[in-house]
């Protein structure tokens, strides 16, 4: 029986980036896994379309990966997901394997689970991230992404995680999701945070990290925090960089191979 797995992402059209953060997922799981055919999809058409058109780069989406698998006599496919929460984009990604499976029953599918799944997860994850001491005027706070997806909370969830695990002043905003900077500001002058280190919790330190976190804009999160006094540092590493953070990943495949 011929195996394979497709490493899915939403993707990036940031060039270092997507080598940094997702590309070094996927050589992580071709070397641990050489005797499957490992294949890339990414989930945001746009993002796809853009490489092509700009870069002449081809990416598949996931029906698309799993197609040419199919032709290559495939018969058992391991997606692994590097989304961060069970948002819209996972979703997305098992409603295309539904669909795929309802075409092709004869190929059994199996989808590992994003990187914030279950309470283990939360505990591996914030163990993966290092916080040194913090002093009583110095907060570190992470950009997520954010969902209008009822797993939105997750966020919320990990900020607790986080807090418990190093100091409550850590804070964790998004960019489309439920707490926005504006909620997190108010919060910061209250404990009358001096310094604030800013970090992407994405997979990639994409347009969202480089443009509205660290960007020049006037209503970039950096130049936010300045217009409020807060002196700020910045760390625009993506979680894909971080090789604990791959681990889980990589853990997550096992998981759904070994069951």
């Amino acid at each position: 029986m011929k195996k394979g797995i497709v490493v899915v992402s939403f993707g990036t059209s940031f060039e270092e980036t997507r080598r940094l953060c997702i590309e070094s997922i996927e050589s992580k799981i071709r070397k641990g896994f050489s005797e499957y055919q490992v294949e890339r999809a990414f989930t945001s058409q746009m993002v796809i379309n853009k490489l092509r058109k700009r870069d002449g780069i081809l990416v598949n989406n996931v029906t698309e990966a799993l197609q040419k698998m199919k032709q290559e006599g495939i018969n058992e496919i391991f997606l692994q997901s590097l989304h961060i929460i069970p948002g819209h984009e996972y979703n997305k990604l098992l409603r295309q394997v539904e669909l795929f499976i309802e075409k092709n029953n004869d190929i059994a599918m199996h989808v590992g689970k994003p990187l914030l799944y279950d309470d283990v997860d939360y505990e591996k994850v914030v163990k993966s991230i290092e916080i040194k001491n913090l002093n009583h005027n110095e907060a570190v706070v992470f950009m997520g992404h954010g969902t209008d997806h009822s797993s939105d909370n997750s966020y919320d969830l990990l900020e607790k995680h986080f807090r418990k695990e190093y100091s409550d002043n850590i804070f964790i905003g998004t960019v489309e999701g439920s707490t926005t900077l504006e909620h997190l500001i108010p919060k910061l002058l209250e404990k009358r945070i001096a310094k604030v280190k800013l970090m992407p919790f994405m997979l990639v330190a994409g347009d969202h990290a480089i443009n509205d976190m660290a960007g020049d804009e006037d209503d970039s999160w950096k130049n936010k925090l300045i217009s409020n006094d807060f002196k700020v540092e910045i760390d625009l590493r993506g979680l894909g960089e971080n090789i604990k953070i791959q681990d889980i990943f990589v853990s997550h495949l096992k998981d759904t191979i070994n069951n």
